[in-house]
């Protein structure tokens, strides 16, 4: 397998450190793994190799990185049993529940989506990186719905590239406290890590972090709740629970960026990616993935309806 060449433009006119910059842009790898292709001389900064992971890029710098094919890694796969939507050669499409995290992180070595997606397809094994093989994208914990993932090195690519193009078309279903100002509407927002608060996301000064757009539309109203529908055109983290707080909206049962005292009870956030619309490796036509409400979500709908 050959080296992926990736070439990415770093536009903003705010200074960024050369590692914090490839974390962004290519969230399917470690901060560490990224910062071994730097001090092994794999990634050039404008055509000079860079030569440490603190770089300042400035505005209109192009950045190449060539990444070698994964090695084989150590994990242990694990007998979850998983909720299986669509399976071919190329990919794995689940719907994930609440509760499970996508891949091993500090605090989460074990019991994670990669590691039962190992076991039901051994094949995954050192796909797109050591600790995430076959990771194209995330969702949070407690989100619960469709993910994708890849069982070959050419699918990943196809995945990645459509990823960073921004052609995969996601929808999410959320439960919001209050009313949006308008039944639909599209939020631009810039997204990045909360200076007060680093392990949380925030949204902050324009050219402080990274362009995040979202779109929404009403679903049905309640009398102290909205259900809405959320396309998101960039996948930043925390997006959807970030934006729909900056419009004075935040989601049922998040317990980072919700309400202190929530009026609903809940063991999660309600959210859920409900549609995952992409083109699979050597199809020419998109397909629709799509998963439903979970129970413990749709009872919360048939609860507020009951009282409307």
């Amino acid at each position: 397998m050959e080296d992926r060449i990736v070439e990415l433009h770093f536009a903003s006119p705010q200074e960024s450190r050369l590692d914090h910059f490839l974390v962004e842009e290519l969230p399917e790898f470690t901060r560490t793994r990224l910062q071994g292709l730097i001090e092994k001389e794999l990634v050039t900064v404008n055509g000079k190799i860079a030569k440490k992971n603190g770089i300042k890029l400035t505005q209109d710098t192009t950045v190449i990185v060539r990444i070698p094919p994964a090695k084989k890694t150590d994990l242990v796969p694990e007998n979850i049993p998983l909720n299986i939507i669509f399976e071919n050669d190329d990919v794995l499409v689940i719907n994930k529940p609440a509760g499970m995290v996508v891949h091993p992180s500090a605090g989460h070595v074990s019991g994670t989506l990669v590691h039962a997606a190992l076991a039901h397809a051994p094949e995954m094994e050192g796909i797109g990186g050591e600790i995430r093989p076959g990771v194209v994208h995330r969702l949070d914990k407690d989100t619960s719905g469709v993910i994708i993932m890849a069982k070959n090195d050419t699918a990943m690519q196809s995945l990645q590239e459509q990823f960073m193009a921004r052609t995969v078309k996601k929808k999410y279903i959320a439960l919001v406290d209050g009313t949006p100002p308008t039944p639909t509407g599209r939020i631009e927002a810039p997204i990045g890590r909360d200076p007060a608060q680093r392990k949380k996301m925030a949204v902050v000064k324009k050219g402080k972090g990274k362009n995040a757009i979202s779109e929404y539309k009403t679903l049905e109203n309640f009398s102290e709740q909205t259900l809405l529908e959320v396309a998101i055109m960039t996948g930043r983290t925390h997006q959807i629970r970030l934006h729909c707080k900056f419009i004075g909206t935040p989601v049922v049962g998040d317990p980072d960026y919700g309400h202190r005292r929530q009026k609903i009870e809940m063991p999660r956030q309600f959210l859920h990616a409900a549609r995952l619309t992409i083109k699979l490796p050597n199809e020419d036509k998109p397909r629709t993935f799509e998963a439903a409400l979970p129970e413990e979500l749709e009872s919360v709908l048939i609860e507020l309806r009951s009282n409307y």
